[in-house]
């Protein structure tokens, strides 16, 4: 409620009122920590209330709220021993060398200011995190870009738990970037156009005709846009939200990207240097906030088992980070981002709405289509389309999502 002002002229008080707007948001954040922590004291902890948290404005908050959520929300036991080495990884690994390159380059994901003492430490540490990982799981291989996801880790957490974090995401959310070769990154990748086609015909039509293709996109996706954000506090708030969701939540977040971005888009030159350009150079000054849940309505629409068909053929489906993670869901029935996302996004529609696509371009029915299969009522329209979804991840548990 605006305050009047004090010789009662009828205008409104703007420090009165910037007071009340602060107050506000004190009282909104005080009450968000209470609940944040009120599921971590729960028992058994309360992983889906910790994923809304997530997921919802403002993200986690604090970076000492993000060193107790982050393990929740990984699936991680905090109490086990850190991994460890007996040998001397800088003079067995093969990767030693391209490591301490990525590295040596990466002073910019540094707190500016910090003592170069300091963030020489920091550097050590973030290369003998990477080394050990790759030494423990020689599955994986290192690709350019998986140092800026890892001093992420090690800035909000330390090197303890960054180590085991990291080694839980690089065997499930980022599984598909340390293949041998880069044909599921690709296939990934492969899923920004038909997201775009969805929602914007246009937008889509006309990328395709200056032939971009999504290479643009490449770095965004592979360092979750750690690479190409210089506000660390942007990048942080973006890993709360991945963490909390669906390994392809990034290429949903980078097609959010270039639909917000339209109009500059459409105003280029219609070839692939102007539009490839423009989109490689990210604003600094994105509303993070309302693409972040657009990327969440998005996901909730089309998922990835319905833009399948309109993606790439798929590839050793058995090795992409869509399947494992349906083994990474198993190890707890509360780890279903899923059911986060779909209660929230039927939060948000109106009851006129749940009966049609919000978001869609207009030759799409699909919601229609859904309608029509009597659970609309009971769940919504958008509803559907995540449970699908989320049947497929982890089908023991239908019976919870239908009780």
């Amino acid at each position: 409620m605006a305050f009047r002002s004090a010789q009662g002229d009828g205008h409104t008080s703007s420090r009165w009122d910037g007071g009340a707007e602060k107050a506000g948001f004190n009282a909104k954040r005080k009450k968000k920590v209470a609940e944040i922590h009120q599921a971590l004291n729960s028992d058994p902890t309360d992983v889906a209330a910790l994923r809304r948290m997530a997921i919802s404005e403002g993200g986690l908050l604090t970076d000492d709220i993000r060193r107790k959520v982050w393990p929740k929300l990984l699936n991680v036991n905090t109490s086990d021993p850190p991994p460890i080495s007996g040998q001397d990884l800088r003079q067995m690994s093969k990767d030693y060398q391209q490591v301490l390159l990525d590295v040596r380059r990466s002073l910019r994901r540094f707190p500016p200011g910090m003592p170069e003492e300091q963030r020489e430490g920091l550097q050590e540490e973030l290369i003998d995190i990477i080394l050990l990982i790759l030494e423990r799981n020689p599955q994986l291989h290192y690709y350019q870009g998986y140092h800026d996801i890892v001093v992420t880790f090690l800035l909000v957490v330390g090197k303890r738990l960054a180590t085991s974090l990291v080694e839980k995401l690089s065997t499930h959310h980022l599984r598909d970037f340390m293949d041998p070769t880069m044909d599921n990154t690709k296939h990934i990748l492969n899923y920004l156009m038909p997201i775009i086609d969805q929602v914007n015909p246009e937008l889509h039509d006309f990328m395709q005709s200056a032939e971009v293709g999504t290479i643009f996109a490449l770095s965004w996706l592979i360092t979750w846009f750690g690479h190409v954000l210089s506000d660390f506090r942007h990048v942080v708030r973006l890993y709360d939200f991945f963490l909390a969701c669906h390994p392809l939540m990034p290429i949903y977040f980078a097609a959010v990207i270039v639909l917000y971005r339209e109009q500059e888009v459409l105003d280029c030159d219609c070839d692939m240097a102007s539009v490839h350009h423009l989109l490689s150079q990210i604003p600094q000054d994105l509303p993070y906030e309302t693409l972040i849940s657009r990327a969440g309505d998005l996901f909730v629409q089309f998922p990835p088992s319905e833009l399948a068909r309109e993606a790439a053929a798929q590839q050793q489906a058995e090795k992409t980070a869509a399947s494992t993670f349906k083994d990474f869901e198993l190890a707890s029935a509360q780890q279903r981002p899923d059911m986060v996302l779909r209660q929230r996004f039927r939060g948000l529609l109106r009851p006129e709405d749940r009966t049609k696509d919000v978001l869609t371009k207009p030759r799409t029915n699909r919601f229609v289509k859904l309608a029509v299969m009597g659970l609309t009522v009971a769940l919504g329209a958008a509803a559907l389309a995540v449970v699908k979804s989320a049947l497929e991840w982890a089908p023991k548990f239908q019976l919870q999502l239908f009780p």
